[in-house]
């Protein structure tokens, strides 16, 4: 998918109307944002918005994730008991202490 972030008035507006007019290639809007379809044509409108208003709109190409790669198996694992504790006041860093869940240092050291 094509990920477009506006970053001015006009910017915006065009992106709203292009949204409007071209709604089959909208994956999801976000006010600023829109998902466009991994499609020639996504392409086409996120780049006519970036030759049209220059850095006030970010195109970038984006995928899915799917969270049961498992190259995310451990944030998954942690993000599932971490939902499931018993109090949903303890923070995840007191939460992982004891436990086989990574701590937040960790995985911040962690590229995925």
């Amino acid at each position: 998918m094509f990920l477009v972030i506006t970053y001015s008035k006009a910017a915006r507006q065009t992106l709203r109307n292009v949204c409007t007019a071209h709604e089959d290639v909208v994956v999801r809007r976000f006010g600023r944002a829109a998902l466009f379809e991994q499609t020639e044509f996504g392409a086409f409108c996120a780049l006519r918005l970036r030759a049209r208003y220059g850095a006030d709109v970010q195109v970038e190409r984006t995928e899915p994730l799917n969270e049961f790669e498992p190259r995310f198996e451990r944030a998954h694992r942690a993000a599932t008991a971490f939902e499931e504790r018993a109090s949903p006041y303890t923070p995840y860093a007191k939460f992982a202490v004891g436990t086989d869940h990574p701590s937040p240092e960790a995985m911040r050291e962690t590229d995925l």
